[in-house]
Parts: structure tokens; sequence; C-alpha cells
């Protein structure tokens, strides 16, 4: 079939006619008609014409996540309309900040706290004093986490400064090296600037220069907002005595503190049957009954989230999500491990989360989980429990890897004697603790046949330092990560990608024991790794409310 003639503009439909016209003759024609179009627009104006409509336009506030990218659909239809947009289609670019971009001073603590801090700061610019550059240079030797952070920020600078065409005099463009989210500039302190202190803070020490430095800027920018950025308390303390406009480093936080962390179940309003008693639609599979809802209830669910209707009354009510599409949901009930008959390892659960968490744990289409809770709740010994029932008798995993944030709650007792295991021995007490619970509930084979299944237990178990995970890949093995509230979201990313196929890992700590200076609940790796997999189809968390440790341990959770 001859091929029709080409459109003569950019996005312009043929017509019908031309699809039965004959072939192009002579490359003459197609020629002529380039060179025509090119006469009456300058090809070097089609590079910008997509760029047009965004003229003007500013990177908006960048909250630390990717932005979506818009999909181009028709004003009734699903379906992508490709052939009505222009070619090359260019990004849009987000709403202009509405306000007077401020100048941020950096602390020295903030560049080795996150090398790339320098391009959080949406489109506002950014002001290295002299002094921080010092510091920087002083920390840059060792293999700490803060000497490659120093030495990663230095990197980040000489790459600002060794891009074409920059001039450190008028300040570095942040967005030339690949962080288009930056729309600012990088200031150097390049000459001496005149400020004066109080007698009372020594003119020697860094943080005191830093402040000097701050308060010149303000008057020298009037009235342009100039803020000091540290993590130091004592800092920006001083900052606000000084008068001067100070704040804390927000980008690390996953949650504000405002903010109230997913705890992975909802409760059922109390109307809930009557409303969807004309809509539900229910059916059996195997034990399970599934139940399709709709309503307002909807838009609040997030798969694998647990549900549960509870009412003097009325049959009480525990489900998962499962499914949800548009404005309907699908629950599936739970299996109750709560019955003698549904036993784990000997363990039955006693209360409503742990039969969530179970639920979870026992599930081989779940590959994350996530248990948070107070000490006494359950997490061990459930971990524990449905690993060695998913290894030992199921063989759905070949061995149990237990890893630990090394985190003294006193002073640090020096190093340890042994191997890798032996010296992991002393941060494994739960460890012990959990096996000795739930090598007495087998009662039936004695002396002998206990000693001789702890023997196996022991076997199936290995543990593991934190500090050699970097480039081991985990094959069908059941990881358990206690104390995760130490970590930080890198120490979180580096376990959690070792898992390779048939890998299951759990996640288990308290944000009310965090031992890790400079970590919060807002920072700790476990409250990013719970915002970050809610919702996912094969993560789960739950939040375990109820200690069943003893009366002793609950009463003093509450009131110490």
């Amino acid at each position: 079939m001859p091929l029709p003639p080409a459109p003569t503009k950019r996005a312009a439909l043929l017509s019908p006619d031309a699809l039965d016209a004959p072939a192009r003759s002579p490359s003459k024609v197609a020629r002529k008609t380039e060179s025509v179009e090119s006469a009456q627009k300058p090809p070097v104006m089609d590079l910008f014409d997509s760029r047009v409509a965004g003229e003007g336009s500013h990177p908006a506030a960048f909250k630390g996540k990717e932005a979506p990218k818009p999909e181009r659909t028709t004003g009734t239809g699903y379906k992508k309309e490709s052939i009505a947009l222009p070619q090359p289609v260019a990004k849009p670019k987000k709403a202009k900040h509405t306000g007077p971009a401020k100048l941020f001073v950096l602390d020295t603590n903030v560049l080795m706290h996150d090398p790339m801090c320098l391009f959080r700061f949406e489109e506002h610019d950014i002001f290295l004093p002299m002094i921080v550059l010092e510091e920087l240079d002083g920390h840059k030797k060792g293999m700490t986490e803060v000497a490659r952070n120093a030495r990663q920020t230095s990197r980040t600078l000489d790459a600002l400064a060794g891009t074409q065409g920059a001039d450190i005099a008028k300040g570095l463009k942040l967005d030339t090296t690949g962080h288009p989210e930056a729309g600012g500039c990088l200031f150097f302190q390049t000459k001496p600037l005149d400020y004066t202190l109080p007698m009372s803070l020594p003119q020697g020490k860094a943080d005191n220069q830093i402040l000097g430095v701050v308060e010149a800027l303000r008057k020298e920018y009037a009235p342009r907002e100039v803020v000091l950025v540290s993590k130091d308390i004592n800092m920006r303390v001083k900052a606000r005595a000084l008068g001067l406009a100070t704040d804390d480093y927000q980008n690390d936080k996953t949650l504000e503190d405002g903010d109230l962390l997913y705890s992975g179940s909802l409760a059922l309003p109390a109307d809930f049957w009557t409303r969807q008693s004309k809509t539900i639609e229910s059916w059996q599979q195997g034990s399970h009954t599934f139940y399709r809802i709709t309503g307002p209830i909807v838009g609040s669910l997030l798969i694998n989230q647990f549900v549960f209707f509870e009412a003097p009354g009325e049959p009480p009510l525990y489900a998962r999500v499962t499914e949800i599409r548009a404005k309907t949901a699908v629950l599936k009930t739970l299996k109750d491990y709560n019955h003698l008959k549904n036993a784990v390892w000997g363990v039955t659960t006693r209360n409503r989360e742990q039969n969530f968490a179970m639920n979870l744990l026992m599930d081989p289409e779940v590959d994350f989980v996530t248990l948070a809770g107070t000490a006494g709740t359950g997490k061990t010994l459930m971990a524990l429990a449905s690993g060695l029932t998913q290894v030992l008798d199921d063989r759905r995993y070949t061995e149990i890897i237990m890893t630990r944030a090394t985190v003294s709650v006193g002073e640090d007792i020096g190093f340890l004697p042994g191997t890798e295991e032996e010296k992991m021995g002393p941060w494994m007490g739960a460890l012990d603790d959990n096996l000795e619970v739930l090598g007495k509930t087998d009662n039936g084979s004695g002396e002998w046949g206990r000693a001789a299944t702890n023997e196996l237990i022991r076997s199936r178990i290995k543990v593991k330092s934190m500090n050699f995970m970097r480039g081991r890949t985990f094959l069908n093995k059941y990881v358990i990560i206690d104390e995760a509230q130490n970590l930080t979201p890198k120490q979180m990313k580096t376990l959690i990608t070792r898992a390779g196929p048939g890998t299951k890992i759990i996640c288990m700590g308290n944000l009310a024991q965090i031992d890790t200076p400079y970590l919060t609940e807002g920072s700790s790796g476990m409250t990013f790794a719970v915002d970050r997999f809610k919702g996912w189809p094969h993560g789960g968390h739950i939040t375990l409310a109820r200690g069943e440790r003893s009366r002793l341990a609950d009463f003093a959770s509450e009131v110490l």
C-alpha cells in the first residue's frame, strides 16, 4: 500500500482524502513544503514551543517525594489522547512560590546530617559561611557516617563550582547538577563581614562566628528574611536570644509532630451494617467470608488495613482490606488465632491486635511486616513462633535470621570476644527468653525430646550483625529485625533491600524507646518504613496497644 503524504505541521491529523491519496512521488515536494514551513517559522523556535505555556513558572515546595506524573486524558474518557499533544512534550512546571525567597544560612551539622540538604530548600537561596567549610574539612577523615557525609558534601560543592559558567561571586545555580527541584542559588562567604556580638560570647568559637555571619547578613539584606538552619538545639537557643530567625532541619522527618503514625487498623462506625445493608455483597470462599462494601468509608481505607466492628448485642467483625477499586472495597475475614486449635507453635493470641499481627505473619503473600508496640505486647514471641512454624513445619523458609541495632542503653562495656554470633549473644537476650517460652510449649516429648527440639531450633536460627549486611542477598529466609526504632532510614533501606526471592522481613520496635542519639519518633527508620509501605499489597503494619507480659510491666509502662 502506498504511503500517504506527511502532515505539514506537527501534531496535525491526516485528512480522510490523504489516506486514500497515491504515494508521494518525488521527495522534492516534501522538501519544498518543509522549506516553506521553515521560512514562516524559524527552526530554532521549535525547541521552545513546548515551553511557552510554562514560561515564568517555578518549582513549588519540594516535599521530599517525587511529584506524580500528570496523566493527559480526554474530557470524557479514561484513554490517553496522545495525538493532540505537541511533540516534544515538556514537563509541566510547578506553581511558583508566592512569598519572597529567603536566605538560609546552614550550620555544619546540617550538611553532615544530610549531604543532599543543599537541594531541599525549594526556590530559596543558601549561604555557607567560611567557618562551615573549615569544619567540614576537619570532619572528613575516618570511616564513620559523619565523615562519609562530610566527604559527600565536599564533592557536591565541587560539582556545583565546576559547572560551566559558574561564578561564585554571583552565586552557584543549584539546579545545574541534575536537581530541578532546587530553584535557588548557593552563596559562599567571599569577604569579611562586619558584625558585633555580645561580649559574653567567645569570639573564636565556630558557633558564635556563624551567629555573627547571620547577624551581618540580616543587616545587609534587610528586609529579606535570613534564617539560620541548625540541628544543634543550643545553637538555635542562642540565635533566638540574639533576635535571629532560626529553624531546625525538617526534611529528615517522615512525620511531623502533629501527625499520627499509621496504626494498621480502623474501627468501623456503629451504623456500619445499617448503611451497608442495601449495597453490601458477600460470598464464601474456603473458610473465609468476603464482603464488598461501598460508601465514603472506602476513601479512608488502605490495602492490608484491618477493620473491626464491635458492638454490644451484635456479632463482631474482624477483617482485612484485600482490594480497593474506585468506590468499592473488599473485606476478607480473618483466621482466629485466639482459639487453641489455630495455635502457632503452641502460642495463641490474647487480644485483637495480636490476632491482626499473626494474620500478617502467617500470610505467605505478605513479604514485609512491621510491628510497633510498647514493651510486653508480644512482638518477638509472635514473630519467632510464626517463623518456627513456617521454617520447621511448613518448610516455607529455610531458616530464621535475626539481627538488631547494637545501641546500648547505658555505657558501652567494650569489645566482646568470640565469633560474630557470640559477639551478638549479649544483644540477643530477647531471643533466648522467647525461645525458652516456646520450648516449654512441647510438654508431650519429655526432657530428651525438648532438648532435641531446642537443638533443632538453634540450628535453624542464625544471629547476624547489621554491620556486615551490605552486599548480601537472602534467599527464602525469614528475617527478623529487632529494635528497629534505633535504625536510621538509610540503615532500614540497606536491610530491606537485602531480601531476595521468597524472603519475608519482619521489623519490630517501640518508638517510645529510641536509644540512638539524634533520632526521634518522626525521623526513625521504622517510622520511615511504616509510612512508605502502607497500602502496598504485599506489606502490612499493626500497632500493638495492649501489653501481655505482666501486670507489673503494664503498670510501669503507664506510670513511668
